[in-house]
């Protein structure tokens, strides 16, 4: 008997592991969820290359794509590389355009190389990176989340955010962005749906509103988008 089953994969942010999905839920007789992990990059690997690599790791036809911030980016890339029934961004930029004048200004100083990437095993510092916040209150928490803390993949992953290149987004993506959002401040997002009081981890802290929404936005049924 065919498996109708919307194929359902997740890529997580920056440093983070899958474990970031644990609370979202998708109703299982109509989507399978699939999880892809970070691996630390070959040297000299582009980010083109990276989304190839991955994109090897996705088992199904026209599978939905969703990325979190620089996981965003990488799922982006990906379909690229593979047909995809939709690809969604959650707390990400679809064009280089988007990107904080922060970024903008270390694409062009290279003042991103001088950060002291060497402490990424500091998990206050490493979640300042990725998730734009201060996590001393919730540390055991971030432990948990922020396990990707090779050097060379978190040099790799800030140069390849700063000097990410897009300008025009694909014709099958959804953009979700939280409207407190300190990483890529929603100030600079255009065409997204947007979230109220939305972080950058908005995918963790409010799981409850993407389980109520998801299942719509992948079918194309959102009055919003």
């Amino acid at each position: 008997m065919p498996d109708y089953k919307t194929q359902v994969y997740l890529m997580p942010g920056m440093a983070a592991n899958p474990s970031i999905f644990d609370g979202i839920k998708l109703p299982p007789d109509h989507f399978e969820i699939h999880k892809l992990d970070w691996f630390v990059p070959d040297k000299g690997m582009t980010l083109a290359d990276y989304a190839q690599n991955m994109s090897s790791k996705i088992e199904h036809e026209n599978p939905v794509l969703i990325g979190v911030s620089f996981g965003g980016m990488l799922v982006q890339e990906m379909a690229n590389h593979i047909k995809t029934a939709k690809v969604i961004i959650v707390s990400s930029v679809k064009k280089d355009s988007e990107l904080p004048k922060r970024m903008l200004f270390a694409k062009y100083t290279k003042v991103h190389k001088l950060l002291p990437t060497g402490l990424v095993n500091n998990v206050e510092l490493l979640a300042k990176y990725a998730f734009g916040e201060t996590v001393t209150k919730r540390l055991e928490l971030y432990e948990k989340y922020l396990s990707v803390r090779d050097k060379r993949y978190i040099d790799w992953s800030i140069d390849k955010i700063v000097n990410w290149k897009q300008n025009k987004p694909l014709d099958n993506l959804v953009h979700i962005h939280g409207d407190k959002d300190a990483v890529f401040p929603i100030v600079n997002i255009k065409d997204c749906i947007p979230v109220k009081n939305g972080t950058h981890t908005m995918i963790i802290h409010r799981a409850k509103w993407f389980n109520e929404r998801l299942p719509a936005i992948i079918l194309g049924e959102d009055s919003s988008i």
